[in-house]
């Protein structure tokens, strides 16, 4: 008899046991992030006891760096050990959902819960998935074009937003060697070469893939692509140019226009001595920041309505989450966390959710209070004003990639990788080829592309 009841009370403490292991489980979640440096880390570290606090769950924050998160992701898959949520990058979204990676139906409600309209249309059409979206749009930036708005000003000029709108600065500003007109992307082997040009193409409307892969480019909207980047390029310095001479030329007060991302915004108000403005004597003044204007949809002829080129950062909750504690996190970091979410580097974290319902701007006026700089520190908020904010901001609303509408962002990705458009553009700006020549080769190349 007691034997009996010794093993009764064995079995049914062992259950009490087991139901304490699972309920500690899922009082744990875990959490990939490629933003894997220290400081950045600790701001997420901070997030996370913040959510603890509010809710007894534990995140547990693994940094995972970017150029392995693909194969991690595959691997955790197989094994049926994928984390709770990841932070991850456009090129992800999905294809992961196709995979089963992603739980697109929780992604889909936490949007919803905290309201569609608060996100920028930009960063969740970029993940649509057959009506739902794929991840939670978190954070991104868009390319710019960045231009001396007091020279603008003075010579009666409006803001380059377009082809027709830069070349007509071109004509009045551009004034070797004191003044180039633009600091054209001229080095094909550079990545931001690749970035440059698909922002020109993209404001004409124009990509080299469909719905169903590769499709050919138009020849009038390519050519006037071409004739614009040649212009652009002719009112550029001599050489092998890309984002190092743009940026210094820019610094120096030798140019009126670029292309450049965000990241050139703290630079540009004195806050980073390793890349100073040399306009002045003084690398800390901010004064080339208040002389400066930006713009982020721009257009080309044939699509008025322009385009940004746009870069978002995502919340994936997995297939194998805890679903309820991965959305309650996300919901978290998107709302009371948010602005915390952002900090981590406001200069390249434009808020994509710019408020609530009830307070519709709050998290983009939170954000531009945001210190930003390396070894100074002043909020955007403070260095540049509210119109420009807004432009910063509002660049998400329309923010587009090659391929992403077409479910093709990985052909896209491989196309651009190939650098034929880069190879092909700088033989036709320095006149070795026609333009239907050009058009013809690009077409000719990128249709192996695979």
């Amino acid at each position: 008899m007691s034997r009996h009841f010794n093993a009764k009370l064995l079995m049914s403490t062992s259950l009490a046991l087991a139901l304490t292991a699972m309920s500690v489980q899922a009082d744990t979640i875990r959490f990939w992030t490629t933003e894997e440096q220290p400081e950045r880390l600790a701001k997420q570290q901070d997030m996370a006891e913040q959510f603890k606090s509010a809710t007894g769950t534990t995140v547990e924050v693994i940094p995972v760096s970017e150029s392995d998160l693909g194969t991690r992701a595959t691997a955790a898959f197989a094994a049926g050990d994928l984390p709770d949520v990841i932070y991850h990058t456009l090129q992800y979204a999905l294809p992961w959902a196709e995979a089963g990676i992603l739980d697109t139906e929780a992604a889909s409600e936490v949007v919803e819960d905290l309201g569609v309209g608060t996100f920028a249309p930009g960063a969740v059409a970029m993940a649509d998935f057959n009506g739902e979206t794929a991840s939670v749009p978190v954070d991104g930036w868009t390319q710019m074009v960045v231009y001396r708005k007091d020279l603008f000003d003075a010579a009666g000029l409006v803001a380059p937003s377009s082809y027709a709108t830069v070349l007509a600065a071109l004509e009045k500003l551009h004034n070797p060697p004191e003044m180039y007109g633009f600091v054209a992307a001229t080095k094909v082997d550079e990545n931001f070469m690749s970035q440059v040009l698909e922002h020109v193409f993209l404001a004409n409307g124009v990509s080299p893939v469909g719905a169903d892969g590769f499709q050919p480019l138009d020849e009038a909207k390519t050519t006037e692509v071409l004739d614009f980047y040649k212009a652009i390029s002719k009112a550029s310095p001599p050489g092998e140019l890309y984002w190092k001479q743009s940026r210094e030329l820019y610094f120096a007060g030798k140019a009126a226009m670029i292309i450049w991302s965000p990241f050139i915004l703290d630079e540009l108000a004195g806050l980073r001595d390793s890349a100073p403005p040399t306009i002045t004597d003084d690398p800390t003044s901010n004064k080339l920041a208040g002389m400066t204007g930006i713009v982020t949809n721009f257009s080309g002829p044939s699509n008025p309505d322009g385009a940004a080129w746009g870069d978002v950062r995502y919340f994936g909750i997995t297939s194998d989450a805890d679903t309820d504690a991965a959305m309650d996190f996300v919901k978290f970091a998107m709302d009371d966390g948010y602005t915390q979410t952002l900090s981590i580097a406001p200069e390249g974290k434009f808020p994509v959710r710019r408020g609530t319902a009830d307070n519709p701007t709050a998290f983009s006026e939170a954000w531009s209070k945001l210190p930003v700089g390396v070894d100074r520190k002043a909020p955007l908020g403070e260095l540049y004003d509210q119109a420009m904010i807004d432009e910063i901001v509002g660049g998400l609303d329309v923010a587009q990639r090659w391929g992403v509408a077409e479910g093709q962002l990985s052909l896209a990705s491989k196309i651009i990788n190939s650098q034929a458009i880069n190879r092909i553009v700088r033989q036709y700006v320095d006149d070795e080829i026609d333009a239907a020549a050009a058009v013809a080769a690009m077409n000719d190349e990128l249709s192996k592309v695979q």
